[in-house]
């Protein structure tokens, strides 16, 4: 698009579905560096993947011309078909439904990008649902119980 300039940082957490599945630290790194790939193949700009046993969190430079939940979608299909073709678990590997969204300035993302990239040691100390509501009572996002991840403590 002629004339059409744009500076969209997003994050995206997103989360295994089934207590088996979870991600190893054997090979994390990789589907890091996948997800990576699947972001900037889709024409946006990955800024940072990590992540802990059960979830995900990617940031990255959207593009005006794809949607987020398009852009998720592709993510978690070719993310999730790569983890299964490679056996990495001996389940099928599957995301649960839906994910959280949230969007800052370019003056947060050096921020986000080391809170993304640390989450090993910053696991250690809070779960990942601790994590994830405290994300959406900092970002004033309403939620219904019924509909939020299935987190395993």
């Amino acid at each position: 698009m002629a004339n059409t300039y744009t500076q969209i940082s997003i994050h995206v957490v997103f989360t295994v579905k089934n207590r088996t599945a979870f991600i190893s630290k054997d090979w994390r790194d990789q589907l890091h560096e996948y997800i990576s790939g699947i972001i900037n193949n889709e024409g946006c700009k990955s800024l940072a993947v990590g992540g802990w046993k059960d979830h995900i969190h990617i940031f990255f430079g959207l593009n005006p011309n794809i949607s987020i939940a398009d852009l998720i979608r592709v993510v978690k299909a070719n993310s999730s078909k790569w983890i299964n073709e490679k056996k990495f678990i001996n389940d099928k590997f599957q995301w649960q439904v839906g994910y959280g969204a949230f969007s800052y300035s370019k003056s947060q993302r050096n921020n986000v990008i080391n809170y993304i990239i640390n989450q090993e040691s910053h696991h250690q100390s809070k779960s990942f649902k601790e994590e994830y509501l405290g994300i959406l009572d900092n970002f004033e996002v309403e939620y219904d119980d019924n509909y939020l991840f299935e987190f395993f403590e």
